[in-house]
């Protein structure tokens, strides 16, 4: 096997394309950080069946839902199954799309589930 043949495999095992804009990403952030979702639009492939932790048969398109923050302040993005509506949550890495981030955020603040009037009256 040529050390080409073994480069372009390294390659391939370290990047994926992404399920929803098919931005091949890296499988590490720029801090080696090991990576399993776009930075730019924050999508993931369903992979890792997180009830049994083993490989998930599933395969569909994870979407970005919500933002969680844990008690040490990191911040996890929560991704629900387009096929299987199984939810996971991953870390935020560092070079994640901001905008985006910053809008799952701000959401229930900006569309609450209940009218922002009744404020007025309190």
């Amino acid at each position: 096997m040529s050390s080409h043949t073994t480069t372009n495999n390294t390659l391939s095992l370290s990047t994926f394309a992404c399920a929803w804009c098919g931005l091949t990403v890296s499988a590490y952030a720029a801090d080696g950080a090991p990576r399993n979702h776009c930075p730019s639009c924050l999508h993931s492939r369903h992979v890792l069946d997180h009830v049994v932790d083993g490989p998930s048969d599933c395969e569909g398109r994870m979407s970005p839902i919500a933002i969680a923050v844990l008690r040490t302040g990191d911040w996890m993005v929560i991704h629900r199954c387009v096929c299987c509506d199984e939810l996971t949550s991953n870390p935020v890495c560092a070079d994640d799309n901001q905008l985006i981030l910053m809008r799952m955020a701000v959401r229930p603040l900006a569309q609450p589930p209940f009218p922002l009037e009744a404020f007025g009256t309190l």
